[in-house]
């Protein structure tokens, strides 16, 4: 069987969350590393990436942000479901227990997000060109719901589905990372459907979770690629049971092209400094750490740059036309 096209669409997340994530970004990008960014507009340096996407036209798409920091809307800083008794979102895995049992108001949670794509608006002069969930929020029950009918409202075509192939037979994850990812996944397939029936869009394979932090090297980035595309060829060979978790719309096995959209989501920058970045509370640890810098040091490796070119894999982003 013919190998198929790839178009890779490799996205820098937190873009704003602190200037020298701003600045690793933008550096991968010019590298040939990075092709698109997804923006936290409550980060530190929102202002300074939005800035730096116009000034070196890097295609931007909102990180929406529940989970880290302070709200957007003003309205919602005081005696909202959203915050914890400090007065900041509840963070990773307090969104998700407050979710549980029944805490999060659905309404706080669209004024939220419509506060978050007005904000972006303003930063960069244009709707969002995609639209995804910091720490994956957005595929959370009930959320989804909500987080599909803003992107339909706003006519935001894509977003994002965090179901990477190979992830369950990953052996080089941690245990409480992949106990975490594999959860993220079945949340990901119930959004499936709400998603689809909105008519967003995502690409047909994500990857990403089985090489963040230190587990990305230039091997883990050819395996994960390798998986997404044996995922398609299984797909191809399955014409009437194709993936559950690709879009009706992208199936890559009905193209005549038999091209292969895949998001590779990725997190360099240099390391934040104390009391400089994060979302309204500080820099967490994940930005402080050295991940990052490692991140910004393997994307921009040439092995893996030759690698794209031999492989004629084509880095892209979130544009119209894409899907």
């Amino acid at each position: 069987m013919p190998q198929p096209r790839v178009k890779l669409v490799v996205t820098g997340d937190d873009f704003g969350y602190c200037r020298r994530r701003n600045q690793g970004i933008v550096e991968c990008f010019w590298a040939g590393a990075v092709s698109n960014v997804s923006l936290l507009v409550n980060g530190y340096a929102a202002r300074d990436a939005a800035e730096l996407a116009k000034r070196h036209r890097i295609p931007i798409g909102l990180h929406a942000n529940l989970s880290e920091g302070l709200p957007v809307c003003e309205e919602l800083r005081k005696n909202s479901s959203l915050l914890n008794k400090e007065g900041f979102f509840h963070g990773k895995m307090g969104f998700r227990t407050a979710l549980r049992r029944g805490l999060i108001k659905m309404s706080e949670v669209e004024r939220e997000l419509r506060a978050q794509v007005k904000l972006f608006s303003e930063l960069t002069g244009h709707l969002p060109l995609h639209m995804d969930g910091h720490q994956h929020v957005h595929v959370l029950p009930e959320v989804c719901h909500v987080f599909a009918r803003v992107l339909s409202e706003y006519k935001i075509k894509y977003t994002r589905v965090p179901i990477e192939p190979g992830l369950r037979d990953c052996s080089w994850l941690e245990k409480h990372l992949k106990d975490f990812y594999l959860d993220v996944e079945q949340d990901s397939l119930s959004s499936l459907e709400v998603f689809a029936r909105r008519g967003i869009r995502w690409p047909d394979v994500y990857i990403g979770l089985t090489t963040m932090g230190k587990n990305m090297s230039v091997s883990n980035i050819q395996t994960a690629i390798e998986h997404a595309i044996l995922s398609a060829r299984t797909n191809q060979n399955s014409a009437n049971k194709p993936c559950r978790w690709l879009s009706p719309t992208l199936n890559c096995g009905s193209r005549q092209d038999a091209t292969l959209i895949v998001e590779l989501m990725v997190h360099p920058g240099y390391p934040s400094m104390p009391q400089e970045g994060g979302c309204g509370e500080g820099p967490d640890d994940f930005s402080q750490s050295s991940d990052r810098l490692h991140e910004l040091l393997t994307l921009k490796d040439p092995e893996l740059l030759t690698f794209y070119k031999k492989r004629n894999i084509e880095l892209c982003s979130f544009r119209a036309d894409l899907l």
